[in-house]
Formats: structure tokens, C-alpha cells, sequence
């Protein structure tokens, strides 16, 4: 008999039809915490027996208590994911447990998640891995951008949803068919406003950058899979903390998962000032990237990720103290959703003084390198256009102020930059152009010999240029 047709016990692994195996039996963790909705935790994979480690942290930070889990290794199964025998499975430990919800380690299709939902009792919660995290997202925007790329994704999520719905009940009484029908036009028109309006925020943003640009600025973006180090990074770059920036806007409203307390647990807005390798930064957090989500998720989030993509130069922060196959996984999630840049991306190893934990700190970040370079080499440069953007990794340790220094040098390398040596007459029109230089973080140094000012600049190569005019052209009008 296969597995499909029977149950597993924690002593024989039986061999499933397709000649996978079957890690073991559902497990029970017990009750759940009086303000916690109970949930079983469910996972498969086709190769080596599911982690469910990190499904259980973002169940946690959503509300759920995990009282028990149900994990299999096989292909995947058209009607549940789960094959038939595990689905039943799991059902039996939703009803002995009183669970109220399944969380699903993975992406379900509504078809999927509409023959689970049967299979269980009455009134069970399927929620896959995109929607808890939608949950999670939801429940910390505070922004207009945010909250608009959470309902497009949102939309984008229900949507095959709701045609699933509507066929299975169309199928029973076709007279709902024109109500459903009516309900789908309604969700479409929402995803085309949601739409434009962030077309709208990206102009918006789009021209902030280009001003923040002009105001001498270059932009640093922090990109990175979630509870990677961003955050704590960011601050100690920072020379402070901004609520608003040059030209005139709001500061960048990314959305990003805390990596303080509880993992997974807030979405931060911040950008930050910080000056490195002598260049003026404003560095802005973006979203703590997740494995599994769907291309469709991700691209909900395009005004934020834009702002990974169009920066001078992103810090790719990668985990350093994650295990070799943590930290590949991660980090193909997160070029992933990168895709493309404009400017260099620096990798950037951090809890570098956490790599060591199993043996010597040396040897873990040999080992973090090595993972690194292994995850990079395995990537397809037509698919994944970002490669050819990396530059060498750079090791750090945020808290013990380690490797900073050396991330600083190599941001500033990556930026565009320009010199130049520029001899005026020394006078009122040379001062202005000279202080407006200044103000734009150009000037390099200024020498004074009888009637004339030498003045060298290095930065933004268009600010350079600007700044080039005005000095010997005698102020902006020429």
C-alpha cells in the first residue's frame, strides 16, 4: 500500500508511490497560549525533509500558536500539495488538536487550497505562505505607499481566488454566475486603480531622487532577506535618524521587517543621513525579502524596490551566522527579487561576529564566504542580470563595530564620482559658487594665491560638473 493510502510512524519511513519518503509522523507541540490562535503547521518538500523553522517564527508574529505540524518529501500532489494520505493526516490532527487554522509552508493554487479547506473540518483557516505574510505586512503599514502596495498584492492574490470560487459554486446553481462575474470586474478595476496610484507614487519618488541627486546626495539603498542585520546596520551607519529630506518630500517610506526583538515582528520606515568614505548618503531600508512568495507578490512592490534598483549603490545584506544552505537559499531569494541595478550592489556579510559560533569566528565567515561565492556562481547571468552588478563581499559585524570602516571605503568606491581642478578669479560670484559647492559636499580643498581661488571637487559627477560651471562662469547665470 502507498503512503498516500495509509499513515507513517516515527520508526518506518514508508516509501511514498513516487519513491520518495516520508520523514515521519505529524507532531503535537501542545496548547497554545491564551491570546494565540491555534494552527497546524504543514510543509513539503521534493528534496530533504522540510524546515519548518522559520514558517513557525512568521506564524508567531501573526498571531498563531504552531500546536502541531504535518511534513512530507515528495512531488508535489495536484489536489492538495500534501499527498492524499498526509492531507488526511493532517486533517486528523486539525480535529484532534481543535486547530483553526492550517498554515501552509509553501504557495497553494486556489484549487489547492479549496480541496484542503474541504478535506478539514468545518470553518479551518488555509492560509499559504504568501497570504501570512500579506498578514504580517498588513497589520505594521504605515504609509500610503505601503498601504497601497499591500492592496495591490493583496488583490493580486485574491483574485485566482475568487475565480475559483465562483466556478465551484457557479458549478452547483448557475444563476450566481453573473453575480460572479460582477465580483471579478470589481476586483480588476481595484487592481488598475491600485496600479495607478503607484505609477503615480514612482513619479513622485522618481523626481524626489533625481532633487536629493541635485542637492549633491548620493542614494544608498539596504536590500536583504528579512531579519538579515539591515536595520541595526543601517542605524550604525547613520548620522541620524530624518523625517524628511532634501527636496522638499517625505523621507522613502520602504517597508522593511525588524530584526530587533521577535523576528519578523514590525515594518520600519526610515531614511537616514550617514556620511561614508567622505561622501554624503541618505541610505534607505527596503523590504525584508521572503523565499517562496510568488513573482506576483514581489512585483506588488515595485515603488519600494525601485528603490534598490535606481540607487547609486544597494548594500545586499546577507546573514552571516545563517548554515551554508540557509544562506544560499536567502540570498537566491533575494537577487531574485532585485532582478536588475542601476549602480553596483555590495554584498554585505554581517553578524560576522556570530559566524563562529561552531567552531572559530574565522572559520564560520570562511564558511559564509564560501556559501556566498557558491550561491553566486550557481546563478545564470541572462536570468539573473544582478550578477554581473555584485561587487566582492565585504564582512561586518554591526554590533561590535567591525568591518564598518572597510564597507564605508567600498561604498564609496562604488559610487559615481568625478574630479576636478578648477582656477577662478577670487571674488563675490567665486564665493557663491564656492559656498553652493559646499553645501553639495564637493569640495575637496580650496587654495587661495593672490587674486585667484584654486578650488579641487570630487562627488557626483553632475554636481561636479555644476559646481565646475559656476566657478568659471562666474555664479549660475553665467
Amino acid at each position: 500500500m502507498s503512503r498516500d493510502d495509509d499513515t507513517t510512524n516515527e520508526r518506518d519511513a514508508p516509501t511514498d508511490s513516487d519513491g520518495s519518503t516520508d520523514p515521519g509522523t505529524p507532531t503535537d507541540f501542545g496548547a497554545p497560549s491564551a491570546d494565540a490562535t491555534p494552527a497546524v503547521v504543514a510543509a513539503r518538500t521534493a528534496d530533504g525533509p522540510p524546515d519548518t523553522t522559520e514558517i513557525r517564527e512568521l506564524a508567531a508574529a501573526a498571531g498563531y500558536a504552531a500546536i502541531g505540524e504535518v511534513t512530507q518529501q515528495r512531488r508535489e500532489d495536484p489536489t492538495y500539495d500534501l499527498g492524499r494520505g498526509k492531507a488526511e493526516d493532517l486533517m486528523r490532527l486539525v480535529a484532534n488538536a481543535d486547530a483553526e487554522a492550517v498554515i501552509y509552508d509553501g504557495s497553494l493554487s486556489p484549487g489547492q487550497t479549496f480541496s484542503l479547506g474541504d478535506l478539514l473540518p468545518t470553518g479551518t483557516a488555509v492560509i499559504d505562505r504568501p497570504r501570512l505574510v500579506l498578514e504580517l505586512f498588513a497589520d505594521a503599514a504605515d504609509s500610503r505607499a505601503a498601504d497601497r502596495q499591500l492592496e495591490l498584492a493583496r488583490l493580486r492574490y485574491e483574485l485566482p481566488r475568487l475565480r475559483e470560487a465562483i466556478a465551484r459554486d457557479s458549478g452547483e446553481d448557475v444563476r450566481l454566475r453573473p453575480e460572479g462575474d460582477s465580483r471579478v470586474r470589481d476586483v480588476e478595476k481595484r487592481i488598475e486603480s491600485a496600479e495607478r496610484a503607484l505609477d503615480e507614487i514612482a513619479d513622485d519618488r522618481a523626481a524626489r531622487r533625481a532633487e536629493r541627486r541635485d542637492a549633491g546626495f548620493d542614494l544608498v539603498a539596504l536590500a536583504g532577506y528579512a531579519n538579515a542585520g539591515k536595520s541595526t546596520l543601517a542605524r550604525r551607519l547613520a548620522d541620524e535618524v530624518t523625517d524628511s529630506e532634501p527636496g522638499g518630500g517625505p523621507a522613502d517610506l520602504a517597508v522593511t521587517l525588524s530584526v530587533d526583538g521577535s523576528p519578523f515582528e514590525t515594518l520600519s520606515t526610515a531614511t537616514r543621513r550617514a556620511t561614508l568614505g567622505g561622501r554624503r548618503t541618505l541610505l534607505t531600508d527596503t523590504v525584508g525579502f521572503l523565499d517562496g512568495l510568488p513573482h506576483g507578490a514581489v512585483r506588488s512592490f515595485r515603488t519600494t524596490i525601485e528603490a534598490i534598483r535606481r540607487a547609486d549603490c544597494a548594500l545586499l545584506v546577507v546573514d552571516a551566522s545563517d548554515d551554508p544552505a540557509d544562506l544560499r537559499r536567502k540570498l537566491r531569494a533575494s537577487l531574485s527579487a532585485i532582478e536588475a541595478t542601476d549602480g553596483p550592489l555590495v554584498p554585505v556579510l554581517s553578524k560576522a561576529d556570530e559566524a563562529g559560533e561552531a567552531g572559530t569566528e574565522a572559520d564560520g565567515l570562511a564558511a559564509a564566504t564560501e556559501a556566498y561565492e557558491a550561491a553566486v556562481a550557481d546563478l545564470d547571468p541572462d536570468e539573473s542580470p544582478v550578477v554581473a552588478s555584485l561587487r566582492p563581499p565585504v564582512p561586518v559585524s554591526a554590533r561590535d563595530d567591525v568591518g564598518l570602516d572597510e564597507l564605508a571605503a567600498a561604498v564609496a568606491d562604488a559610487l559615481p564620482t568625478a574630479t576636478a581642478t578648477v582656477a577662478a578669479p577670487n571674488g563675490g560670484d567665486a564665493q557663491a559658487a564656492l559656498s553652493w559647492a559646499y553645501d553639495r559636499g564637493v569640495v575637496e580643498g580650496v587654495d587661495y594665491e593672490g587674486d585667484a581661488v584654486t578650488v579641487e571637487l570630487a562627488g557626483r559627477p553632475a554636481v561636479v560638473d555644476e559646481a565646475e560651471r559656476r566657478l568659471t562662469r562666474g555664479g549660475p547665470d553665467g
